[in-house]
C-alpha cells in the first residue's frame, strides 16, 4: 500500500484533483488498492478550490503519514504564501517520505520550505521567472513538463500534473501499467519530463485567418522547402505583402516560424518514436542530420541525441 497525501489550501487549483484519477485507475488496472489517496490542509475541514467548490480534508499533524506528498498550486502563488505550519510540516515530510511533489505553482510552497534549494525544478511558465528571481538557489527549468530531482518532483502548469502522476505510476508499477492507465484516461501519451511546455503554433498566435492558414499549410508540408513564395501563394498574397503581414502579426519572419515548426515536429518524433535521426531530419524538412542538430542547439540548447536520451531515460 502506498499512501499519497495531497496538501490543499484555500483557492487551490481544482485541476490538481484531476491527477488523483491517475492513481484511481492504477488501482483499477492492477485490481489492487495499491494507492490510498487522502486530502490534507493546515487545519482540516472543508477547503475551497479556485472554482469555489469545497473539498473535505484532514488536518496536517506530526501523525500524518504518506509515502508521497503532493502540494497543489494556486492561481497566484505570490499573493498566497503558504502558512508557516504547512512549511514546517513539509520540511519534516521531506526527510521522511519517499518523495514530495508539487503541481504547477505548488513549487513555490516547496521553495518557501527550502526543499528546492540546490535542485532542478519547474513550474507554470507564467511564473517561472518569478520563481527564479525569488529563489536564486533553484535551477529553474521553465520549459519542462515536469522535473524529477532525487525525491523531489515538480510539474509545469495544469495538465502537466497528469504527466507527473503518470510518471509516478510508471516508477511504482511499471511502464505497462502506466500505458494502460493512460489508455483508460484517453491520454494520447505520457509526455516525457523533458518535453517543452510550449507549442510553436500557440506561441505565434496569429490574428488573421490568412496567417493561420499559411502556418497550417507549412505544418502539413514540412518535408518541402517551403519558400515565402509558396506560403504567400497558399493564402493568395504577394510574397512582399505576405512577409509584411506575417511579421506584423507574429513578431517573427516566415522563415523563423517555419524553423520553429520543424523543430517542434522533429522533437515530437524523437520523443515518441525510434526513427533514425536522418529520417526525422528528412521528414521535417531539414537539409540533413547536421542541419537539424544546428537548429536544435540554436533553438533548445541541446542536440537531438540529448532529447532522445532524456525521453528514454528521464532524469
Amino acid at each position: 500500500m502506498h499512501r499519497i497525501g495531497y496538501v490543499l489550501s484555500d483557492g487551490f487549483q481544482v485541476m490538481a484533483l484531476a491527477t488523483q484519477a491517475v492513481f484511481e485507475y492504477a488501482n483499477f488496472v492492477t485490481t489492487d488498492n495499491f494507492y490510498v489517496v487522502e486530502n490534507y490542509s493546515e487545519s482540516g475541514g472543508e477547503v475551497s478550490s479556485s472554482l469555489g467548490m469545497s473539498v473535505g480534508t484532514r488536518a496536517l499533524s506530526p501523525r500524518s503519514v504518506a509515502q508521497t506528498w503532493v502540494v497543489a498550486g494556486v492561481n497566484d502563488p505570490v499573493a498566497s504564501p503558504a502558512p508557516a505550519a504547512v512549511l514546517r510540516f513539509l520540511r519534516r515530510a521531506g526527510t521522511q517520505a519517499r518523495r514530495i511533489a508539487a503541481i504547477c505553482t505548488g513549487g513555490f510552497v516547496l521553495a518557501q520550505a527550502g526543499l528546492l534549494d540546490g535542485r532542478r525544478a519547474t513550474t507554470h511558465w507564467a511564473f517561472a521567472q518569478e520563481l527564479r528571481k525569488r529563489y536564486p538557489g533553484i535551477e529553474v527549468e521553465e520549459d519542462r513538463i515536469y522535473v524529477v530531482d532525487g525525491s523531489v518532483w515538480t510539474s509545469a502548469g495544469m495538465t502537466a500534473g497528469l504527466d507527473l502522476a503518470l510518471a509516478m505510476v510508471e516508477k511504482d508499477l511499471g511502464a505497462d501499467v502506466a500505458r494502460s492507465v493512460a489508455h483508460k484516461l484517453v491520454m494520447h501519451q505520457r509526455r516525457s519530463g523533458g518535453q517543452t511546455q510550449h507549442s510553436e503554433m500557440l506561441e505565434l498566435s496569429p490574428k488573421s485567418d490568412r496567417v493561420q492558414d499559411a502556418l497550417n499549410h507549412a505544418r502539413k508540408n514540412l518535408g518541402r522547402s517551403l519558400s515565402v513564395e509558396e506560403l504567400a501563394e497558399a493564402v493568395n498574397l504577394s510574397p512582399r505583402q505576405f512577409s509584411r503581414v506575417f511579421t506584423m502579426e507574429t513578431g517573427t519572419s516566415p522563415a523563423k516560424a517555419v524553423e520553429g515548426l520543424r523543430l517542434e515536429a522533429a522533437r515530437l518524433m524523437i520523443e515518441q518514436g525510434r526513427h533514425p535521426l536522418e529520417t526525422i531530419a528528412r521528414e521535417t524538412g531539414f537539409r540533413d542530420r547536421r542541419h537539424m542538430r544546428e537548429a536544435f542547439v540554436r533553438g533548445f540548447g541541446v542536440p537531438p541525441q540529448a532529447v532522445r536520451r532524456d525521453a528514454r531515460h528521464p532524469r
